[in-house]
Order: C-alpha cells, then sequence, then structure tokens
C-alpha cells in the first residue's frame, strides 16, 4: 500500500481545488458568452475556491522554501552572518504565520457564530475560514521545523561552457 506523504496530500488538494477553479470559470465563461446566462454564483465560488487554493499551497510554498527572497546583500556577509539571518527570517516568519492564524481562527470563530453565508448560493462561509486558519498555522509549524533545518545555498549560474 502506497501512503501518501502530507505535502503529497496537499499537493492533490491544491490541484483538485485549482481544476475546480479551472471548471468553474470555464462554465462560466461558456454561459456569459455563449448563452448570455453567467454561472449563477460563478463568482463566489470563484472566491472561495481562490482562497483554499492560496492558503492550501502557502504550506507547500514554505516547505519547499520558495517564498520570494531579495539577497542583493548576501554576497557581501559571511556564511555565519547569512546563516544567522536565515534562522531569523525563519523564526519571525513562524511566529507571524502563527499571529495571523490565531487571527483567522478567531474571525472563523465569529463568522460560524453568526452563521455568514454567501449572499446568493447561502454555503457558509465558516469552514472556508476554518480551512485558511487550519493551513496558516500548518504554515507556522513546518516554518518552525525549518529553522532547525539546514539551507540549502543557492549558486548564481553564470554563462555555461562546454
Amino acid at each position: 500500500m502506497n501512503r501518501k506523504t502530507p505535502i503529497q496530500i496537499l499537493e492533490f488538494i491544491s490541484a483538485f481545488v485549482l481544476f475546480a477553479l479551472m471548471g468553474i470559470t470555464t462554465v462560466d465563461v461558456i454561459g456569459r458568452y455563449f448563452f448570455n446566462t453567467p454561472l449563477q454564483g460563478g463568482l463566489e465560488m470563484t472566491e472561495m475556491t481562490l482562497a483554499l487554493l492560496i492558503y492550501a499551497a502557502l504550506p507547500l510554498v514554505t516547505a519547499r522554501r520558495e517564498h520570494i527572497v531579495i539577497d542583493t546583500l548576501d554576497s557581501f556577509m559571511s556564511p555565519a552572518v547569512k546563516q544567522f539571518l536565515n534562522k531569523l527570517s525563519d523564526t519571525v516568519c513562524a511566529f507571524v504565520f502563527l499571529g495571523i492564524g490565531y487571527l483567522i481562527f478567531n474571525r472563523a470563530t465569529r463568522i460560524a457564530n453568526y452563521g455568514d453565508t454567501t449572499h446568493v448560493l447561502h454555503i457558509p462561509l465558516a469552514p472556508v475560514a476554518y480551512v485558511m486558519a487550519f493551513m496558516i498555522v500548518s504554515t507556522a509549524l513546518i516554518q518552525f521545523v525549518l529553522i532547525f533545518m539546514p539551507r540549502a545555498e543557492t549558486f548564481d549560474i553564470g554563462p555555461t561552457t562546454t
């Protein structure tokens, strides 16, 4: 039996949500331009799937260390200084993600208590908000783990010779 890792599960979820977003957009565009009838609630479905896609992909981006990095001063620093700054940035990011997760979880709880739904389709918003909070907290936990993992250095690839 082939067990899936959490990363593979998140990859599958992200791919599935992206496919759903593509399907919603396709149906909406075809309905709008060929039948003069847009998909009812298409905007709501697009907003919710886009939010799920972004938050499901965030732990993947973090685990792969694929966040945008500006390294203009790296060439002037010693490896020890770079390592310290990398650990510091990982720590700060972990706490920031944890704080954002806490705020989103509180917001999701208020949304659940109010019973908020979308306007057209009346889909409850709380499950989406809870998924967003869970994904941000997962990202924070991944970021905490990355503090203790060595970071692979990137190298400038200049002109190649054959």
